[in-house]
C-alpha cells in the first residue's frame, strides 16, 4: 500500500491554489486594459506594432484570439519599411508572438503582402515579420512607440493606394 506524505500535500495545495489564482486574476485583468497597447507588454511585446487609430479591441482570455478595430485603414513607415493596416486586425496572441494574422499588409518588391505572424526573438532584440514564406528581421526598439496612423504611405506611395 502506497504512503502519503500528509505534511508535504498540505503543502502543495496553497502552491497550487495560488498558482490558479494568479493565473485566473491575470487572465482578467488582461481583458479589463483599457488599450490595447497597455496589453502588448503584458505579452513580451513592444506597443508600437500598432498604430495610434485603435478604435476599440476584443481580447480572448482563454486562447488569446483578438481584434482590433481601428478608426480608418491606414498606413504607417517603419524606417524603409510600408505597412497597411486595414479597419479590422485579428489573430492570435501568445507571449512573444502574434499567429494566424490577418488586416496588416507589407510592402516587399513592389508588392503588398500580407503579414501573417510576428515573433519576438528576445536574445537578439529583433521581431520577425511572416510575409508569407518570407520573413524579414526588425530591431524591438523601432517599435518603442506607438506610430502615427497616416492616410497615405509616402508621397512617393500614393499610386499605391489600392490594395
Amino acid at each position: 500500500m502506497a504512503s502519503f506524505n500528509l505534511p508535504l500535500l498540505l503543502a502543495l495545495i496553497p502552491i497550487h491554489l495560488f498558482a490558479t489564482v494568479t493565473a485566473t486574476a491575470t487572465a482578467t485583468a488582461t481583458v479589463s486594459g483599457s488599450d490595447i497597447h497597455d496589453i502588448l507588454p503584458e505579452f513580451g511585446l513592444p506597443i508600437g506594432i500598432l498604430p495610434d487609430a485603435v478604435e476599440s479591441y476584443t481580447l480572448s482570455p482563454t486562447d488569446g484570439a483578438f481584434t482590433v478595430q481601428l478608426t480608418r485603414p491606414c498606413y504607417v513607415q517603419f524606417d524603409d519599411q510600408t505597412v497597411y493596416y486595414s479597419n479590422s486586425i485579428e489573430g492570435k496572441l501568445t507571449y512573444g508572438s502574434v499567429s494566424d494574422v490577418s488586416g496588416i499588409q507589407a510592402k516587399q518588391f513592389f508588392l503588398w503582402l500580407s503579414v501573417t505572424g510576428m515573433d519576438l526573438d528576445t536574445s537578439s532584440g529583433m521581431i520577425e515579420f511572416h510575409v508569407g514564406f518570407l520573413s524579414k528581421k526588425l530591431p524591438a526598439d523601432m517599435f518603442q512607440e506607438v506610430p502615427e496612423c497616416k492616410s497615405k504611405a509616402s508621397q512617393l506611395e500614393s499610386y499605391s493606394q489600392s490594395i
